[in-house]
């Protein structure tokens, strides 16, 4: 059976955010196009479909590292902020953009909390396997020696 650690994760988070725009909870709010994904960031991101691929990309941690918390989505998507002439420092990830994806993922039914954190649910762990299948299939076509594996 193949997973999401089986793929390349640039193209899975590719494919993923292409199904994320047919889900009908998934959607980008308005105020999504202004705002910066944390104070880390100088500008808000340049692609218009950022907030799709943030999803696909919450969706593939949660399937890896799940059950997660909103602190440690925080601090996984944060970065570092120059301080002047000081040394650089971590700062974390926005929560509200986080927090409101995780929420729209609930809706969808793909994600469910738990104390312990937010975990994928069968319906979320079966889309993200069904999507790895399928490019394990086509990387197979592309390079010979992964057909043993697809």
């Amino acid at each position: 059976m193949v997973s999401a650690r089986d793929v390349p994760s640039g193209k899975l988070i590719s494919a993923l955010a292409e199904q994320m725009k047919s889900v009908p909870s998934v959607q980008m709010p308005d105020w999504a196009r202004f705002v910066k994904t944390g104070s880390h960031a100088e500008r808000p991101p340049a692609s218009p479909d950022w907030w799709f691929t943030r999803a696909a990309s919450l969706l593939r941690k949660v399937y890896l590292h799940g059950p997660v918390g909103l602190s440690d989505l925080e601090r996984a998507y944060g970065g570092s902020k120059a301080l002047h002439y000081f040394p650089k420092h971590h700062r974390d990830a926005g929560g509200s953009s986080i927090r409101l994806i995780l929420k729209q993922l609930e809706q969808a039914e793909l994600v469910s909390k738990t104390p312990q954190g937010r975990v994928l649910t069968s319906k979320g762990r079966a889309t993200l396997d069904k999507i790895s299948n399928g490019l394990l299939l086509e990387l197979s076509k592309e390079k010979k020696g992964l057909e043993r594996y697809a």
